[in-house]
């Protein structure tokens, strides 16, 4: 009998522990879900209304001053603040440039997050969607990796590994800058087999580190690592403006070897012609075969950054592929709808439009924002979809540029990611 009465004690206590994780498990995933679908950064074009209709229980707070609201609400005015609910549409405007903060809560009370909202003029870009060449220095001279060599006394050695790691960049030997790995090279072989110091950047810290040389042969010495100064590829162009900034790839450079984002020196832009295409498949993305000359008269200008969302640089021409300029005004994320749009890309050798759909959207995403299947039968039946190379052609909906293709669905070419093309204009 006490037994049967402990077992009903245990059951009900096991019975209220799950409700109550139940109950912390379901606020969790309330606050991530509301966090999630409330931008972390909201842009208004100067003089214009944007609406917004987020219907959620949640109420915005920000500043009155400078900002007008508009919408099926009566926002309340306290002590120079505006109190909005976010369960209702409504609208902003503002007449000036400038930024604000909106502190958001649920049901007013919990804080879930601070939005800026930026006032911006109206932005028009010339979208592309071209293959260039794309040639950079490395800032520093990349490791990416550490290897066995074979000593003049026939004996095997490994003298960076554990030291050295995959992404470092060589900065100094013996504090003497270095600026490519044939200087690296004559600098190990003129220390005659005393040790080294590398002056090393690992992910923005700099440290230096001691190597001991291996002779290999009478007047050779080696520190068994494998070095790069330079990298080469193919993307797409994806607008310039009209000061003929422009930006491209909608992500960073990455070295193939290490997978990082390439710290960068000075680079070149040059027009590229696609040699071939391997079509995706599950499993296998595709890619883009290019060529590129690396001519003068192949010049389009210059990279200057290399960033999470794109590189960048200024053009010295406008490129014969794109024709003639047409400007398109920029699509704000909250003006894009799911359903009907297109990319331009060069695929077929002719710069065209290709069906796509949108069907899912991230506001807080920074280059996987916009999410989309490939509809066109044309672009299916040349490339499967998305394939590798096509990162950078601009999304085109209802006559705005409203971003960019990033990435591909390994599994399904016909379906990719693309940024919003206000997340590229930032930089």
């Amino acid at each position: 009998m006490m037994k049967d009465k402990r077992l009903v004690r245990f059951q009900k206590w096991i019975a209220r522990g799950s409700l109550i994780a139940g109950f912390c498990w379901g606020i969790f995933f309330s606050f991530s879900y509301m966090e999630e679908s409330i931008p972390d950064k909201i842009w208004i074009e100067r003089g214009k209304e944007e609406s917004f209709d987020f219907h959620l229980p949640v109420t915005g707070e920000m500043e009155q001053a400078g900002l007008e609201v508009f919408g099926n609400q009566s926002p309340m005015v306290e002590k120079d603040k505006i109190k909005l609910d976010l369960n209702e549409s409504f609208s902003l405007k503002s007449q000036e440039q400038g930024s604000y903060s909106m502190t958001c809560r649920l049901f007013g009370l919990f804080h879930i997050k601070e939005v800026n909202v930026e006032v911006v003029e109206q932005a028009q870009v010339v979208p592309c969607g071209i293959p260039v060449g794309i040639y950079v220095k490395t800032d520093g001279i990349l490791i990416i990796g550490t290897g066995t060599v074979t000593g003049s006394d026939g004996m095997n050695y490994e003298p960076a590994e554990n030291l050295v790691k995959s992404g470092d960049y060589v900065k100094t030997i013996n504090d003497q800058v270095i600026g490519n790995k044939e200087e690296l090279i004559e600098k190990i072989n003129q220390c005659q087999g005393e040790p080294v110091v590398l002056g090393i950047l690992r992910e923005e810290e700099y440290i230096q580190i001691k190597l001991q040389p291996v002779q290999t042969s009478q007047e050779e010495y080696k520190l068994g690592i494998w070095v790069r100064d330079d990298l080469a590829g193919v993307g797409t162009l994806t607008f310039y403006d009209e000061e003929g900034k422009y930006g491209a790839l909608g992500h960073p450079v990455s070295d193939l070897d290490t997978g990082t984002k390439v710290s960068m020196g000075e680079g070149t832009l040059y027009d590229a012609e696609i040699a071939g295409i391997t079509k995706g498949e599950k499993g296998n993305p595709g890619e883009i075969a290019g060529v590129i000359t690396y001519l003068d008269q192949y010049r389009l200008g210059t990279v200057e950054e290399n960033t999470n969302v794109g590189i960048y640089g200024n053009l010295e021409k406008t490129p014969d592929k794109v024709g003639q300029e047409s400007y398109y005004p920029v699509g704000l994320k909250q003006e894009i709808e799911e359903g009907e749009a297109t990319i331009i890309s060069t695929v077929s050798g002719e710069r065209k439009e290709y069906s796509i759909v949108v069907t899912d959207l991230d506001y807080n995403s920074e280059n996987k924002g916009i999410l989309f299947q490939v509809t066109d039968s044309e672009l299916l039946n040349l490339t499967g979809g998305i394939v590798q190379g096509m990162s950078g052609s601009p999304i085109i909906q209802n006559g705005k540029v409203i971003g960019a293709v990033t990435h591909v669905f390994v599994q399904d070419a016909s379906k990719g990611y693309g940024i919003f093309i206000e997340n590229m204009l930032e930089h």
